[in-house]
């Protein structure tokens, strides 16, 4: 029997349990949860990673998780959520992105912009567009911002959907991986989807201790 397109909703909804998500609104929540992050500057708090990696655990037959997916399901509503984000996260930008950022109160958001520019400042256009997907926050600016610096509409529309595919079904077919080589690995979904959120943190670590070695050097300048 396929898995439901929509799970049955519980009384309480976690949205930053990736879990939680899954078991209210099934496949179709991912495609919104993913809309939101990529292209709309109030998502980028939502658990994109984790997200698609618990969702290609549950997945698996026969497993013990909270809901049971279709992988067909999930990686449709994953690359739609996300291309569509995208795209969306862009186009408004060039209506106006700038002024929705200068508005915003959040510090991390702000913070995301200036790694996005700096990124496609030091990358162009193709590499930073890619590696955005797999940065929290930066995924969730880099879409208007390009917008907003005139980054060609054609460029941005083709790699936003190679790194979009590569993010959403890596990430979804390796969580299925995982489920499948080990028996009963769901058992241990919470830890694994920290491990994952950790990961996902890691280029944000990096980039924030790589700035923090070139300040000494550029003072001294």
């Amino acid at each position: 029997m396929a898995a439901p397109l929509f799970a049955a909703a519980p009384q309480a909804v976690n949205v930053l349990d990736a879990g939680s998500l899954l078991s209210a609104f099934g496949a179709i929540g991912i495609a919104v949860v993913l809309f939101a992050e990529t292209g709309l500057l109030v998502g980028f708090f939502l658990p994109g990673d984790s997200l698609l990696f618990t969702a290609g655990l549950l997945c698996v037959p026969g497993g013990d998780g909270p809901v049971s997916l279709s992988l067909p399901q999930v990686l449709l509503a994953s690359m739609a959520g996300a291309l569509i984000g995208a795209q969306a996260g862009y186009w408004i930008g060039r209506r106006g992105g700038r002024a929705l950022l200068a508005r915003a109160k959040s510090r991390k958001l702000h913070e995301g912009a200036a790694r996005a520019e700096e990124l496609l400042g030091r990358y162009g256009h193709a590499k930073a567009i890619v590696l955005a997907r797999f940065v929290p926050i930066v995924r969730t600016v880099l879409n208007p911002l390009a917008g907003v610096l005139g980054v060609p509409a054609g460029v941005f529309a083709l790699w936003q959907v190679v790194g979009g595919t590569v993010w959403t079904c890596g990430l979804v077919l390796g969580g299925y991986a995982l489920g499948s080589s080990i028996p009963n690995v769901d058992r241990y979904l919470l830890p694994l989807v920290a491990l994952v959120v950790a990961v996902s943190l890691l280029p944000v670590a990096l980039e924030i201790l790589r700035a923090r070695r070139a300040r000494p050097t550029e003072d001294a300048h």
